[in-house]
Parts: structure tokens; C-alpha cells; sequence
């Protein structure tokens, strides 16, 4: 499956105009570009996004770049110039949606923040990611992925079982979540302005997100206040990892027929005379004694023969894949999820599709990661700014 050329998604007509960098701005607008937005990169000449070079950038761009820039056009413009400050004026007045992730207070010494922005452009939906909000003691201070994990408490509730030490997770978490929300707030302030016909200010912080996200399980003893907090599952449990005789599976059981399926499958209807065991709520509460006997019971067994048994028992199961043989798994492709093509720069390369289908507007892959100020002389044409002020631009080293 390669690169489909017709743009029919459901953002169709809209413009994005994103001068964000890193991973959850621009992982943000690369989901309304896969769904037909216009959106136009505007990167600082010279070095472009931080994200172009990280992870080696032996093909020109990186792996991370080249995949949450898909769709997107990019022009390299100084903003710190006036006459850069100029022509972009001239851009946000045709944009529906702008986003930025600055540090709070940089956009405004820039002479690109809401206010004017929005005077320029009243319906203009303006979009503030920051990492820990506008105020308050963090505010102004640097922030990545794995400070986000600590101070939401991810960190800590990823610790490790004998020994309490917290753990970061290994894929960037935070940055992501920030990212899926920021897509949904984007599109919904879209759909308001479309029925008011106005803008407005939409702020989002990582620091939010990702406590909003953690919040259902990992807060659940923290939920209701008072002194009957219900049934929590133990915050130390061990996770569900079990080991087989060749292989790691994963194994959850949640009902009550999933629980007896898993102990008639294993030969095990003993646990399911066990008080411990008899209700949902006892089995949470005795989880890492529950966790453990499964854990002693298909120590045993070959990985494939148990995964059989468990699914005719209707037992929720998988095997757990390395990276590698995720791109072998049958049900990846039989979703077709995993598109080989060719990038005009960087060469052959892999990506999944938009993981949203949809029936009459469909998402699509038309076009790979710019380079840095690919479209520059496309996107001013396009906002009426003429041949000899290009020029004159690219010379004063304000366009890239």
C-alpha cells in the first residue's frame, strides 16, 4: 500500500498554520493533516524543527520526524524579523487554526499571541501547548517528556515490585497523550466556530493532560473522599506478564465467565471455590495472590498451545511481540496497518496508517515529511506575496 494523491478526509478546506516543534505539537497536527487539513510547518531557517536530527539523521530527516510530519508543508520563516512578523500576518489571515508550544509568555515576545493574532483573524482558533500551564511555580521552566512522568505520578506508579524505585516508561507517554488530546480540543473548537462563526483561545498542558489520563485507575483510592474508598486494586500488584516455556503472554480476566473460563481451561476449578475469588471486587482485591497461581500455572505450557486453549475458553490473551515480530503478526495485517513507500528524500521507509477509518471522508498518506522550507515559495504565492518580495526575503535571509 503506498501513498494515496486525492485528499478526500473529513478537515478537507481547513488551514493549519503549526509552529510547534518537538513531538506533541506536531504529532497533534499531523493527525488533522492525515484527516485533510492544509497544515503549513513554519520552522525557523537554518535548523528547522529540533526533532529533524534527532535519533541520527543519516537519510536527511529522522525516523521521529519523518513520521509526525507526514502531510504537512513546510516554509522556513524568520519571525524574529519584522518583515518575517509581516508576511506571516499575511498567512494567519487566511488560517483557520494556529498552535504553538512555547513557553509561556515567548509567543507574545515573538508579536504572535492570541491577542493580536485573533484581532488580525477573529475566527481564527488559536492553540497554546504548554508543559505545565500559564501560571503557577513551573510555569516558566523547561520541560520534556520524562518531568512530566514524574511530577503526574506516572513515574511512581510504574515502580518496581521489590524494591519501590520508580521507573520512567520507555516510550514518550506524556508527549503523546498531549498530542491526542490537543487533536480532539483542535477539532472541537473547529466544529464551535463553524457554529458561532468566532475564534477562540484554546490552552492545553502536558502536565494536565496526563494527569487526566491517569486519573480512572490510577487515582481510583483517591476519587471519593470519606472513609469507604470501595475495592482499589493493590498499587504494587505485579503486572500481567506471564512466562511460558517458550515465550511471554499476557492474560486478563475481568468477568466471571473469563475467570472460569481460565481456571477450567488451566485445570485449575479449585479457584473457583477459593472466598478470595468468587466476586469481581475480591478478585481485585486479592489480586497479586490470583496473579501469582495463574503465573505457577502456565509456566509450562508452550506459548502457542496455551494461547489456543485460552482463546477457545474465551479468555482475553496474546502473545507479547517484540518489535519485530509485531511486523509479522497476522491481525497487523490483516488491518493493513503497516504501509511501506517511498519518500522523496529519505528513501524507502514504514509507517502505520491513520488508525481512524473513516467511510465517506477517509484519512490518507499523500505526502512525506517536508524538508526544511520546502514549500516556502508555494505557501507566500499562494498568500499572494509576489515573486520579487520572495526574492527579496530569501536574500535578507528571513525565508529559508
Amino acid at each position: 500500500m503506498g501513498r494515496v494523491q486525492e485528499n478526500r478526509g473529513p478537515l478537507v478546506g481547513f488551514r493549519v498554520l503549526d509552529a510547534t516543534q518537538m513531538i506533541s505539537g506536531p504529532m497533534a497536527t499531523m493527525v488533522l493533516a492525515d484527516q485533510g487539513a492544509d497544515v503549513i510547518k513554519v520552522e525557523p531557517p537554518g535548523r528547522g524543527d529540533l526533532t529533524r536530527a534527532l535519533g541520527g539523521g543519516k537519510r536527511g530527516m529522522a525516523p521521529i520526524f519523518a513520521t509526525t510530519n507526514r502531510n504537512k508543508r513546510s516554509i522556513a520563516l524568520d519571525l524574529k524579523k519584522p518583515a518575517g512578523l509581516a508576511v506571516f500576518d499575511r498567512l494567519v489571515a487566511r488560517a483557520d487554526l494556529f498552535v504553538e508550544n512555547f513557553r509561556p509568555g515567548r509567543a507574545e515576545r515573538l508579536g504572535i499571541g492570541p491577542a493580536r493574532l485573533c484581532a488580525l483573524n477573529p475566527r481564527l482558533v488559536y492553540v497554546s501547548i504548554s508543559g505545565f500551564g500559564e501560571t503557577g511555580p513551573y510555569a516558566e521552566r523547561r520541560v520534556y517528556d520524562p518531568v512530566i512522568q514524574a511530577l503526574s505520578g506516572l513515574a511512581s506508579i510504574q515502580a518496581d515490585r521489590p524494591s519501590g524505585r520508580p521507573r520512567m516508561i520507555r516510550l514518550i507517554v506524556p508527549d503523546k497523550v498531549t498530542a491526542l488530546t490537543a487533536a480532539q480540543a483542535m477539532t472541537a473548537a473547529l466544529l464551535a466556530r463553524e457554529r458561532s462563526g468566532r475564534g477562540q483561545h484554546v490552552r492545553l498542558s502536558m502536565l494536565d493532560a496526563v494527569v487526566s489520563f491517569l486519573w480512572p485507575e490510577a487515582m481510583a483510592r483517591h476519587t471519593f473522599i470519606g472513609d469507604d474508598v470501595g475495592v482499589v486494586r493493590p498499587p504494587d500488584v505485579r503486572d500481567l506478564v506471564f512466562e511460558t516455556r517458550d515465550g511471554f503472554v499476557t492474560i486478563g480476566t475481568v468477568s466471571d465467565a473469563e475467570w472460569e473460563g481460565l481456571a477450567r481451561a488451566l485445570g485449575h476449578e479449585e479457584w473457583l471455590e477459593d472466598e478470595r475469588f468468587r466476586t469481581p471486587a475480591g478478585r481485585v482485591k486479592y489480586a497479586d495472590a490470583r496473579l501469582e497461581l495463574t503465573a505457577e500455572a502456565v509456566r509450562d505450557y508452550p506459548r502457542a498451545d496455551l494461547l489456543r486453549l485460552l482463546a477457545d475458553a474465551e479468555v482475553p490473551s496474546a502473545p507479547i511481540l517484540t518489535r519485530d515480530e509485531l511486523l509479522e503478526d497476522p491481525q497487523i495485517a490483516a488491518n493493513e496497518l503497516i504501509v511501506e513507500d517511498e519518500h522523496p528524500s529519505a528513501g524507502r521507509m514504514r509507517q502505520p496508517r491513520p488508525a481512524a477509518r473513516f467511510a465517506e471522508t477517509p484519512s490518507s498518506l499523500r505526502t512525506g515529511a517536508p524538508t526544511l522550507g520546502q514549500h516556502s515559495d508555494e505557501v507566500l504565492d499562494e498568500a499572494g506575496v509576489g515573486a520579487d518580495e520572495i526574492r527579496r526575503l530569501r536574500e535578507n535571509r528571513i525565508l529559508g
